[in-house]
């Protein structure tokens, strides 16, 4: 059976998921500290072999170069890929901490069915916090990245930020799976999808 982790990483308090199954790993997320997300995954007798990214902003992809060196593979949504190597573009020059020069993406990953190991996944582009966001649905489980949180929903005063975008995202995808779904927040606790269509004040 796989297995789900939760780091909190980095100044910022990202939440790095870990996916785990038959000795491989698939972190979404690696927003710092990479030597604590290997070390993680090394204690557990997994290596890393994927990373996808929800989006493009420093803080959620900050580990990236860490892992690219163990053999992971690195995804993203075409629309976020130039954040990845743009310091400028993922906001690390203007937040005073390191700036950020990462790998460019090793494929681009889009809205649709998706397979890691025998693991069967959904990608819901979901653009709004950045162009190219993404949530990563694994049964009845969702990574949301900075699309949505317990109570909350992503920016949308950064560049390439877009409210009316993000709502519809929000509204017309997420809010259309179904009530169990567990969601799991790029910051913060998580949640589920049916206690954000009730009680979530932005949507």
């Amino acid at each position: 059976m796989p297995e789900l982790e939760r780091l909190v990483v980095g100044p910022l308090e990202s939440n790095c998921y870990i996916i785990g199954e038959n000795g491989q790993a698939l972190v979404i997320d690696p927003g710092d500290e990479g030597e604590k997300i290997l070390d993680f995954i090394s204690r557990r007798g997994w290596k890393v072999n994927c990373v996808i990214n929800t989006h493009g902003h420093a803080d959620h992809i900050g580990a990236n170069a860490c892992l690219k060196e163990e053999g992971a593979r690195i995804l993203i949504h075409s629309s976020d890929a130039k954040m990845l190597t743009n310091p400028e573009k993922n906001l690390s020059q203007f937040t005073g901490g390191r700036v950020l020069t990462g790998p460019p993406a090793d494929e681009f990953i889009e809205e649709g069915d998706w397979t890691w190991q025998d693991q069967s996944m959904k990608i819901i582009h979901t653009p709004g916090h950045t162009p190219g966001g993404i949530c990563v649905l694994w049964g009845d489980f969702l990574f949301s990245g900075d699309t949505l949180f317990a109570g909350g929903v992503g920016r949308t005063d950064l560049p390439g930020g877009n409210m009316d975008e993000l709502v519809n995202s929000i509204r017309n995808k997420l809010f259309n799976l179904p009530k169990e779904v567990r969601v799991f927040p790029g910051h913060g606790p998580e949640t589920t999808i049916g206690f954000e269509v009730d009680n979530n004040p932005f949507i």
